[in-house]
């Protein structure tokens, strides 16, 4: 079977939502989620609540518990301006190796396009204090803003995809890819090369950002958000691409994946759970035919 249907292919017919829009119209998005299964069979939830620039930007990342993985509980809501953050996009929440939990957090330097990544660490996913924020990627705000990172502890060995943006032409800083990163403690990064870029004349020309990594018994598969075009920023669909090696991945397909029928058709920031029994849980953004972005999941059997 070729490498691509070993992901499961989001079907937003299928999905409820989660999280709305904190309002209506475009700009007013709810998404750029991170999902995590405790021990205890906990569903925790990290996203991004966002407003039209001019109104708050990314103004905050919201930490949630579930039992069932749909009805989410708050436990923890982080201020952009309890950072030194104009606008904050994608957490990415994990439990660490040794117990306890950290969050990543995306976060743009005010007055510029630059972007940084900061961690948290605490006990529970309820008790991150914004006040113990460290920067551990902060990029160049001459030359790359960094943002969105997809973090894995696999074998002894933590695993990163980072998404950057070029600054070197200020009216294109839209443009991304995907670099590889390694670390022996998930603060300290090493960061390789592309691991994932755009194909020239493709659908995903414009950049490609790994939303999401599993590794299957031929390699390891990835989802990815990309677009076309500048017009098409923040309205990225989502692919499946590939590869031997987590540092060299290969989009597969010539066309999208699971795309949301309304609004834009937009489908990005995909997070997959497997679950006992061999189910997954996706959760992703999709747009709305106002132009908003609800934040969605949908429960996907072992046999589809």
């Amino acid at each position: 079977m070729p490498a691509r249907f070993e992901l499961p292919v989001p079907s937003p017919d299928d999905a409820r939502v989660v999280v709305p829009a904190p309002g209506d119209g475009p700009g007013y998005w709810a998404g750029g989620p991170s999902a995590a299964l405790a021990d205890d069979g906990t569903f925790w939830l990290a996203y991004r609540l966002r407003r039209p620039i001019g109104a708050g930007r990314g103004y905050a990342n919201v930490v949630a518990r579930s039992d069932d993985g749909e009805t989410f509980e708050t436990v923890t809501v982080i201020d952009r301006n309890q950072l030194d953050c104009d606008s904050l996009e994608r957490p990415a929440l994990m439990a660490l190796p040794g117990g306890g939990w950290r969050l990543y957090l995306s976060c743009a330097t005010p007055g510029t396009r630059h972007w940084r990544v900061d961690a948290l660490d605490a006990d529970d996913p309820s008790g991150f204090d914004p006040a113990t924020a460290t920067t551990i990627l902060p990029g160049d705000p001459a030359d790359v803003a960094v943002k969105d990172p997809v973090v894995k502890f696999l074998d002894g060995r933590w695993h990163l995809w980072l998404c950057c943006h070029p600054l070197d032409e200020p009216d294109e800083t839209d443009r991304m890819s995907t670099s590889y990163g390694t670390s022996d403690d998930g603060m300290e990064w090493t960061l390789h090369d592309v691991a994932l870029a755009g194909r020239p004349g493709a659908w995903d020309q414009r950049g490609a950002r790994v939303a999401d990594v599993r590794r299957g018994p031929g390699g390891w598969l990835a989802y990815y958000d990309g677009r076309a075009s500048r017009s098409e920023n923040a309205e990225e669909r989502t692919g499946i691409a590939t590869g031997t090696d987590p540092g060299s991945l290969t989009s597969t397909g010539d066309d999208p994946i699971g795309a949301q029928p309304d609004g834009s058709g937009s489908l990005r920031y995909l997070s997959a759970l497997s679950l006992p029994g061999g189910a997954t849980r996706l959760y992703y953004e999709t747009s709305r035919l106002d132009g908003a972005h609800d934040l969605r999941t949908e429960y996907v059997p072992p046999t589809r």
